[in-house]
C-alpha cells in the first residue's frame, strides 16, 4: 500500500466507505468492506477512527457538504432574493445527486441507532434550513417576500422538498421530477407571496 501522510490516509478511508455506502447503503457498510475497498486491514480503519458510526458520519458528511456548497455558489452567483431561491430549487434535488438523496434516507435511517451519523444529519439539515431562512429574509426585508416567520416557513419548505424528493428517488415511478418540482415551487410561492409561476 502506497504511504500516505496520516490526514490522506484519513480521507482515503472516508472515500472508500462512500464508495461502498453507495453501492450497499451507509446501514450496510460494514469495517471489512471499508478495508476491502481500500486493500488493507480492519486494524487500519480503527486506528484512524473510534468506531464505524463516525466512519459512515464522515463518509455522509463528505457527500451531503459537496451538494450544499454546489448550492450557495449558484445562489451567490445571482442577484435578488427570487433568482437566489431559483437557484436553490434548481440545485437542491437535481438528478445527478440522486445517489446522495439515498444517502440521507440512509442516515435518517441510521439516525437512532449511530449518534455521530444523527449529529451530522441534524447539523446539514439545520444547515440546509438556515440557507432558505436567510434568503426569505431577505426578500421580506427588500419588500418581494410576505412571510411573518422566515424560519418556520424554511421548515415546512424543506420538509416537503425532502419528503417530495426522496419519493423520487426512491420510487422513481410514482412521480415525475418535473411534477415535484413544479408542487414544490408553487407551494412556496404560496407561502411567501408570490405569483404563480414567479419560481419556475
Amino acid at each position: 500500500m502506497v504511504r500516505m501522510a496520516p490526514v490522506e490516509r484519513k480521507e482515503a478511508i472516508v472515500a472508500a466507505a462512500l464508495m461502498v455506502a453507495r453501492q450497499k447503503g451507509l446501514g450496510a457498510t460494514t469495517v471489512r468492506d471499508v478495508a476491502s475497498e481500500m486493500g488493507t486491514s480492519s486494524g487500519l480503519i480503527h486506528h484512524y477512527f473510534e468506531s464505524m458510526d463516525d466512519v459512515l458520519a464522515a463518509a455522509f458528511d463528505r457527500a451531503a457538504s459537496e451538494d450544499l456548497r454546489r448550492t450557495v455558489t449558484a445562489m451567490s452567483g445571482v442577484d435578488g432574493p427570487v433568482e437566489k431561491l431559483i437557484a436553490f430549487f434548481d440545485n437542491y434535488s437535481v438528478a445527478g445527486s440522486d445517489w446522495t438523496f439515498q444517502l440521507w434516507l440512509d442516515a435518517w435511517a441510521e439516525a437512532s441507532r449511530r449518534p455521530a451519523v444523527r449529529a451530522t444529519s441534524e447539523r446539514l439539515n439545520v444547515e440546509w434550513q438556515q440557507l432558505l431562512a436567510e434568503t426569505l429574509k431577505e426578500g421580506v426585508a427588500d419588500g418581494v417576500f410576505e412571510c411573518p416567520d422566515p424560519g418556520a416557513t424554511a421548515w415546512r419548505i424543506i420538509s416537503l422538498l425532502d419528503g417530495l424528493s426522496l419519493q423520487v428517488v426512491a420510487h422513481q415511478a410514482t412521480l415525475a421530477r418535473e411534477t415535484v418540482s413544479s408542487w414544490i415551487r408553487n407551494y412556496a410561492e404560496s407561502e411567501i407571496g408570490l405569483a404563480s409561476g414567479s419560481l419556475l
